[in-house]
C-alpha cells in the first residue's frame, strides 16, 4: 500500500525539471521536497496527485496507474493542499472545510453524521473551531491557510501532498502544522511537504532535492541536508549551525 513514481520525468515547456525519478511514499513517513522557485516542486505534487500527467514514467497507487482509478476513489486515497487557489470562497469556514468530504459523500441530499464529525475534528486540529461560522473571505492569510489544511484533514486521504503548507503561518502555527503532519504519519498516513525552511525539513524522514535542471537527489533527510549540496541547490553560500534535527542553515552575506 504505497504511492510510487517510477522513472518520472517532469518538464515545463521544453525545460526538463526532473529526470528519471524513482520515489516511493510509504504509510507512516514524511518526505520533504526542496528546491528553488521554478524547480518543479509544484509540478511534482500535481503529478503525484494525478492532476497532470508526467512527461515520461508513471505514478502508481497500490501498483495501479492513477489513471485507472475513478476520480472520487482517487480522492479518498490522495489529497493535495495546493499552493494557490484561483477563486474566492464566500461561504463559512465550516462549509469550506466540508468540501473536503466530497470524495466520501454517499448521498446528494446532504452530509452524513460521519461527515459532520470529520469536519468538527479537522477544525479542532487546526484550532479553528471558534471561527467555524465566520465567512472564509473574512479570515486573515494565516487563518485561511489553516482552514485549507483543515479541508485536507477532513478529506482524510491515505496520502497527503502539501505544497508549501507553512506559508502565511507564524512560528507557533508552523510548529503545530509540523506536529500535526508527524502525528498523521504515526497514524499511518504518507505525507509529502514542499518546504522552504530547512530547519523544518530536518524534522522529516527523507528529503527530495530538485535542482530544476533534470537532476535530483533523494535520501534520508540527515544525508541530504549537507552544506555543499544545499549550496548547489539554492545557488548561494550557506553556514550551518547545530547538529541533527536542530541543524540550521543561514545564507552567508
Amino acid at each position: 500500500m504505497n504511492l510510487c513514481a517510477r522513472g518520472l520525468t517532469l518538464a515545463a515547456g521544453d525545460r526538463i525539471l526532473c529526470r528519471a525519478l524513482d520515489l516511493t511514499l510509504e504509510p507512516g513517513e514524511v518526505i520533504a521536497v526542496l528546491g528553488r522557485n521554478g524547480s518543479g516542486k509544484t509540478t511534482l505534487v500535481h503529478t503525484l496527485g494525478g492532476v497532470r500527467p508526467p512527461q515520461h514514467g508513471a505514478v502508481e497507487l497500490d501498483a495501479r496507474l492513477l489513471a485507472d482509478y475513478p476520480r472520487r476513489g482517487l480522492g479518498r486515497a490522495i489529497g493535495i493542499l495546493p499552493q494557490f487557489e484561483d477563486q474566492a470562497y464566500w461561504g463559512t469556514v465550516r462549509d469550506y472545510v466540508m468540501l473536503g468530504r466530497y470524495p466520501h459523500a454517499r448521498s446528494p441530499f446532504g452530509w452524513s453524521a460521519g461527515d459532520e464529525a470529520a469536519v468538527d475534528q479537522a477544525l479542532a486540529v487546526v484550532g479553528l473551531t471558534a471561527l467555524a461560522g465566520r465567512t472564509f473571505v473574512s479570515l486573515s492569510g494565516g487563518e485561511r491557510q489553516r482552514a485549507r489544511i483543515a479541508q485536507l484533514w477532513a478529506q482524510d486521504p491515505r496520502f497527503m501532498l502539501l505544497d508549501e503548507p507553512l506559508q502565511h503561518l507564524d512560528l507557533q502555527h508552523q510548529l503545530h502544522v509540523m506536529e500535526v503532519a508527524r502525528s498523521a504519519a504515526r497514524a499511518g498516513k504518507g505525507i509529502i511537504l514542499v518546504l522552504h525552511d530547512l530547519a523544518w525539513a530536518g524534522r522529516c524522514d527523507r528529503a527530495l532535492l530538485l535542482f530544476g535542471n533534470g537532476r535530483h537527489a533523494y535520501g534520508a533527510a540527515c544525508d541530504m541536508l549537507e552544506v555543499e549540496q544545499l549550496e548547489e541547490l539554492y545557488g548561494c553560500s550557506l553556514r550551518a549551525f547545530g547538529h541533527g534535527t536542530d541543524r540550521h542553515f543561514l545564507p552567508v552575506i
